[in-house]
């Protein structure tokens, strides 16, 4: 997976994979584009008290981190336990040259974007009070072998389909149901009919929402 450090239009960088033509975030701003998907469509419309989230995939820890500045402004007594995988993790020298910890107005961001990275994999890791990460090296289609708990909310952050067709197909997202519980959303910056259909399928409500910018559209599903 040979990649290169891109800059976006918000000035945030991102990955690109040269063998596949594909952006690891959106060309028009890598952090909007986490903040509008996952933040303001995904986590600020989960209510509870204690909140478990799964993602697919960790790739440059962004969404973790914006998920992270979200949870800085709530009451401390919420509890966050977050599920990230991924099958190409980055590597130290990347991790330095993104430097997502400088996006943030907290100081204390650049510390906990590292410890993100550096968390060891399989294990939980209370990142700070009450924010809890499990990383798993894993390729996601052994999802269905991970002891989750019920899930709250989905990023659903994989590559394109039109890179990666196999994770925007039926037995991924069954996967990905069985995980959830009953009332639960994922969310994901895809607006594609063929999946708006297999989640409808699969017993979901989909709405399409207003896409971030560059993109007119994206998904909410919620699970009956």
């Amino acid at each position: 997976m040979e990649r290169e450090i891109r800059t976006t239009s918000d000035r945030s960088k991102t990955l690109y994979i040269n063998g596949l033509n594909e952006n690891y975030h959106s060309h028009h701003g890598a952090l909007q584009e986490a903040r509008h998907v996952f933040i303001d469509n995904g986590l600020n419309l989960i209510y509870d008290c204690e909140i478990n989230i799964l993602e697919l995939g960790f790739g440059t820890g962004l969404n973790v981190l914006v998920t992270i500045d979200e949870f800085l402004k709530t009451d401390k007594n919420h509890i966050i336990h977050y599920f990230s995988l991924e099958k190409y993790p980055i590597t130290s020298e990347e991790v330095q040259e993104l430097n997502y910890g400088s996006l943030f107005e907290k100081p204390e961001m650049t510390e906990i974007y590292y410890k993100i990275h550096f968390a060891e994999w399989g294990n939980s890791t209370e990142i700070l009070p009450n924010f809890f990460l499990t990383k798993y090296h894993c390729d996601f289609f052994e999802l269905e072998n991970l002891k989750l708990p019920e899930i709250d909310l989905v990023y659903f952050d994989c590559f394109g389909a039109r890179v990666q067709p196999d994770l925007w197909e039926n037995p991924i997202f069954e996967m990905v149901a069985d995980t959830m519980k009953s009332g639960g959303l994922l969310t994901t910056y895809s607006s594609k009919g063929s999946v708006r259909r297999i989640l409808q399928e699969l017993g979901f409500t989909v709405e399409k929402k207003a896409g971030p910018p560059g993109k007119r559209e994206m998904i909410n599903a919620i699970k009956n």
